[in-house]
């Protein structure tokens, strides 16, 4: 097992009131991970690809507090981005679905999403 130390994850965070279904949820949760995965270095893909791909889905309320886990995840130097929807079926397209953080050491992305509840 990993130290905390050296333990990687990737965190998504998505919004609870777009209601998405749970089919375009997990393509928003997909596109988030594969956002977040082309944002690292080798180095720190193979880290996070040996530690078996850790990912956390969280929830917040709205786009505000999502663009404020962005916004914090960006100022503390970590990787992250944001997924705009196309628009093609649920929602309208350029929507803001959902954030993603890292691959990162764990304890770099709580200390921006460590207080957000699990999506269930």
């Amino acid at each position: 097992m990993a130290s905390e130390e050296s333990e990687y994850k990737q965190v998504i965070v998505v919004r609870e009131d777009l209601n998405l279904s749970r089919g375009k949820l997990a393509v928003q949760v997909a596109h988030a991970s594969i956002l977040g995965y082309e944002l690292v270095d080798e180095r720190t893909r193979e880290k996070w690809k040996m530690e078996g791909q850790k990912k956390i889905v969280l929830k917040v309320k709205n786009l505000e507090e999502l663009m404020k886990v962005f916004e914090k995840a960006k100022s503390l130097g970590l990787p992250a981005a944001y997924v705009r929807d196309a628009g093609l079926t649920e929602i309208p397209p350029g929507t803001i679905t959902a954030v993603v953080i890292g691959p990162e050491q764990s304890k770099k992305i709580d200390k921006v999403t460590g207080n957000l509840p699990l999506l269930k």
